[in-house]
This record gives C-alpha cells, structure tokens and sequence, in this order.
C-alpha cells in the first residue's frame, strides 16, 4: 500500500539530492540535480572506479524516474593518510637497517635517513580497496540520493498541484459568472436588435425578427464551451489525484482549455463575455507554465 500511496503523488521535474557513504578505504559523495525535459535524460559523471556500475545505476533510475534532464556526478574521497592503515613490512625494514649499519660500519657516511628506508619498495604496503565493499557502496548510496531526490521532486510537486487547484477554482468562476449572465445577455441583444431595426426603420413581420434572434441567439450560444470547460476542470482534478508521471496528460488538457477559451472569445459579443475569456486565458496560461515541470 505504502508503494502505492507513492505512486500517487504529484512529481516536479526540478530538484535535488545528495548522499555520503563511507567504506574501508574512503567515501563515496553523489550529488543528483534534475531540470524539466519530455523525456529521461541522464548524464553520468563517474570516475574509474564507477564506470562498471553505469548500467545498474541506469537501471535503478529507470525505475525510480520517468521524466527530467539529470546530472549525477560520483565523487570518491580516499582516507586521509592516518586512517589509511598503511602496513610497515617488518623484517624487511630490519633487514634494510642492518645491511645499512653494515656498510657504513667504519666508513665516514652520514647517518641512516628512515625516510629513505620507508621509500624502499616493499617496505609501506597499502591496503588493497574492497573493490566489491566499494560498489556496493557506491549503489547504495545512489540509492539514498535518488530517494532524496524523488522526495524532494514531490515535495514540490505537492506545491504545483496547490497552484494548479487555485487556477482551476478561478476557471470555475469564470465559467459560473459567464453561465449566470447569459440568459441575460442574450435578452439585451435581442433588445439591441429591435430597437436597430426600428432606428432604421426596417419593418420585419415577426417571423423574420424571430429567424435573426435564433440565429444571433445561436452565434452566441457558448453553454457547449462552459460545459467542456468544466469537464476539462473535473479531469484535470482527477488526473492530479491519480498522480504519478502525468505532466504529458495534463500538458493536452492545458491544450484543450486554451481551445475552448479560445472559441468562447471568438463567440464573445459583449464585454463582460470577452473579460472573462481574457481571465481564462491568464488561468490557463499561468497551469501551462507549471505543468511544464511536472513529471
């Protein structure tokens, strides 16, 4: 259920994640940064000792991410020198002194340096790395990364989804303000109407006058376009409530929107019905501009 509950979370495509994790012979740091972009983009930057694992990290972010421009940089920091645990081979070294002490027995020679001992090869041996210690390492902490990357990307996608919901409330009132006035807007065309005619002393028989209202009635008529409009407004609720990598649905619903604001503009033959296709069209744009960072 927990992975589910996950899965239903609204994701931006903007954020980052960072993780330490230390093994034998040092520290392995990643940094995770992601931008928007319509597909999975990574770019890996890996030092030797990380390009074997390249095809396992693809994976796990495959199925962690669907969407974003990525840069995920591997960072390796040895030991400092006293905690390297450097081996000094014994009977060497003594060996070393006392052949040494043994040519310079009697000669006038200066006295024996033990850096010059310690720089004999074979003297100081370093431990070898756990090279499978290291990659499990390495993918682990990959993994904590990515997770603090993904929860940081839902954190903010909480937040779009918030915007989001404020702009669809605002559509809503729109299309409220225009369904509420248009019966009356309407009435006051066909009153504008009949008295042009009559300024212009055009005398029409009551059938015609009754053609060009249905007609004008018609040209103005834009309860189909309130209606897509509010279905459009319930599909987008739903589709941020299904969560998950849905900013290509939501981007086509923006599209839709745009169309049917559109349209009631082009229908619009009072101010108050041009207004308020000017206030969806700012609504829409503004949920356009977000969705374009949501996975």
């Amino acid at each position: 259920m927990a992975n589910n509950r996950e899965l239903n979370k609204v994701r931006s495509m903007t954020a980052f994640g960072r993780a330490e994790g230390t093994y034998a012979t040092g520290t392995a740091i990643w940094e995770l940064r992601s931008v928007n972009h319509r597909y999975l983009e990574p770019h890996f930057r890996l030092p030797e000792v990380g390009r074997p694992l390249e095809a396992k990290l693809r994976d796990t972010l495959r199925k962690t991410l669907s969407r974003g421009k990525l840069e995920l940089t591997l960072t390796i920091k040895p030991n400092s020198v006293e905690h390297t645990g450097l081996e000094i081979n014994q009977p060497l070294a003594k060996a070393l002194i006392h052949a040494a002490r043994q040519v310079a027995a009697g000669e006038d020679t200066q006295p024996l340096n033990p850096l010059q001992i310690l720089q004999w090869p074979g003297v100081i041996s370093e431990p070898e790395a756990d090279t499978e210690q290291q990659s499990a390492t390495i993918l682990q902490t990959f993994r904590e990364a990515l997770q603090q990357l993904r929860a940081n990307r839902e954190r903010e996608g909480a937040e779009l989804a918030k915007f989001i919901e404020a702009r669809l409330v605002g559509i809503e009132g729109q299309v409220a303000l225009v369904r509420e006035r248009l019966p009356e807007i309407l009435e006051a065309q066909r009153e504008k109407l009949r008295n042009r005619l009559e300024e212009l002393s055009i005398d029409l028989d009551k059938e015609r006058l009754e053609q060009e209202i249905v007609l004008l009635a018609q040209k103005a008529d834009v309860d189909e376009e309130l209606d897509r409009l509010s279905a459009h407004t319930a599909e987008t609720r739903r589709v941020l409530a299904g969560g998950g990598a849905i900013g290509r649905r939501l981007d086509f619903l923006m599209q839709e929107f745009n169309r049917e604001a559109n349209t009631l503009s082009s229908k619009s033959i009072v101010t108050d019905t041009t207004q308020a296709a000017v206030e969806l069209k700012v609504l829409i744009e503004q949920m356009r501009e977000q969705v374009q960072n949501i996975e």
